[in-house]
């Protein structure tokens, strides 16, 4: 793959990942960059689907479009998480194929591992039990994609990949109290603690569940690295290979934004899954490795946070 000569279309682009994706391709001399607002193209509709890829054609996919969400918002929306990433998945993967788009990047997600999977997760692990029920919609249907990938390039050849990322972060996430995960919920709880000068901030659950975090620019130059240097239908996992509490998390974000109250744990919310470590090996054998650390991530995403927060209190 020539990134400055390649027509590449990232599907999702305002998005965490997809932002990201744009970022690092750009940075690598990406000029025929193809992007297109959910307004501009709605994913889940097969008929729009249809007639971007037969005017764009592009070389190259990276499908980071998802519908998202934390442990409440799986939880109150089943249906919509189950249907709108199927019909995303199967409409992109289907057109690029029948449009002659030379290769795939699919993102995954660490919770299509089972619940009580052994540690750290291997790529051999999927399938091997049953889900965590927090978020069993969003996985089947991201398990139904990776699927759908190896389908395709054993049935018709076409180069299919697909990335497994562990918990992500970074500039662009979704601070939303009702809809985000941990990480940027955590940082904006305390942010607006310490701002109110209130006595302490609400945790969800024990604190006791165990989390590995990659920052969202790692995760990017992972997937160019897997788009340049990866050619098989086993899935990927992308992650540090290594994990904190959610109890450390809490006092590392707190210590980031200056708050110095007390952190209560709610033991009567749900933790989650116990632990989630991916096993990194088979990323690691490849090449690549991971560069910015927790520590180091929390400080520019909150940095990212400050220069934001108005347009965030949603």
């Amino acid at each position: 793959m020539n990134v400055q000569d390649a027509s590449i279309y990232v599907a999702g682009h305002g998005g965490l990942v997809g932002a990201a994706l744009v970022r690092r391709l750009q940075a690598g001399g990406a000029t025929r960059l193809i992007v297109r607002t959910r307004a501009e193209l709605d994913l889940r509709r097969q008929d729009q689907v249809e007639r971007f890829f037969a005017a764009e054609r592009p070389d190259y996919v990276f499908l980071a479009a998802a519908h998202v969400g934390g442990i409440e918002a799986n939880r109150s929306a089943p249906a919509q998480f189950l249907r709108d990433n199927l019909q995303i998945q199967t409409n992109v993967i289907d057109a690029a194929h029948r449009n002659a788009v030379r290769k795939l990047l699919f993102l995954g997600s660490s919770c299509i591992y089972p619940r009580d999977a052994q540690q750290p997760m291997r790529e051999e692990y999927l399938l091997g039990g049953a889900l965590e029920s927090t978020n069993e919609w969003y996985a089947i249907a991201k398990i139904a994609g990776l699927k759908m990938c190896q389908a395709y390039r054993r049935e018709f050849g076409f180069d299919a990949i697909s990335a497994m990322p562990t918990n992500l972060y970074g500039p662009g996430d979704n601070f939303s109290l009702r809809t985000s995960h941990v990480l940027p919920a955590l940082m904006r709880k305390c942010d607006e603690a310490r701002q109110a000068r209130a006595p302490a901030v609400e945790v969800w659950g024990s604190g006791t569940p165990r989390r590995e975090f990659l920052h969202v620019d790692d995760l990017a130059d992972a997937c160019l690295y897997l788009m340049q240097h990866y050619e098989s239908e086993q899935p990927v996992n992308v992650g540090w290979g290594r994990d904190v509490s959610i109890a450390e998390l809490a006092r590392m974000i707190a210590a980031v934004v200056g708050f110095r109250g007390e952190l209560r744990f709610d033991p009567s919310r749900p933790d989650g899954t116990p632990r989630k470590l991916l096993d990194v090996s088979r990323l690691t054998t490849l090449g690549w490795q991971p560069r910015i650390g927790l520590a180091e991530g929390l400080a520019s995403t909150y940095a990212w946070y400050g220069q934001h927060r108005d347009a965030l209190r949603t």
